[in-house]
């Protein structure tokens, strides 16, 4: 019997949800992850068309099918009232301390912004952004926090190791400017 590898692989990610490890599908289908790979990749082509409304896409070493952004309007009108998570200038400061930092505790995250953290690091839990990826050998046992596989998802990259890189004279310049706003307040 002839398999059909491409309807399965769809299948499987359909029915998951979530993103599935390759080496899973693999198993299930008794191939190699190359095989897998090589034939998600000729999905991933059929479904860049733009008459389709799906698309797969890789997170870390697996696979999720999900929804095209542009077929998002057509969504909120049969969703009607979606969930708006609305990322505020502090929350996105603290996402991207967490995000570079990772793992990272709350009180180093408080220690580079210079304020308390709790609601940022709270809200983006409950956004999942951010998760508890455990707690730190030392007194008091802090919480650990790292980025989920919805932050790579929300923010188009395919692992926290693809995340662009900031280079030097980027940094200069937000010291700078930075140094700019205190003595402007100072001066108050």
């Amino acid at each position: 019997m002839e398999q059909n590898y491409e309807a399965q692989i769809e299948a499987i990610l359909f029915t998951m949800g979530e993103s599935v490890e390759i080496s899973k599908i693999a198993k299930a289908l008794d191939l190699s992850n190359g095989e897998v790979k090589k034939i998600v990749k000729k999905m991933q082509e059929e479904l860049s068309s733009s008459s389709r409304g799906i698309r797969i896409i890789e997170l870390d070493g697996a696979y999720q099918m999900c929804t095209k952004p542009e077929m998002y309007e057509a969504l909120i009108k049969v969703a009607k009232q979606p969930k708006r998570q609305v990322l505020t200038d502090v929350m996105m400061e603290t996402l991207s301390i967490i995000a570079y930092k990772q793992p990272v505790t709350k009180a180093e995250i408080e220690k580079i912004r210079g304020v308390k953290s709790d609601f940022a690091v709270n809200k983006l839990v409950e956004y999942e952004l951010v998760e508890e990826i455990g707690r730190l050998d030392t007194p008091g046992r802090p919480l650990i926090f790292g980025t989920t596989e919805e932050f790579l998802r929300r923010f188009g990259v395919e692992s926290s190791d693809t995340l662009p890189v900031i280079d030097a004279d980027m940094i200069e310049e937000f010291k700078h400017q930075a140094e700019e706003e205190v003595t402007l307040k100072s001066n108050d």
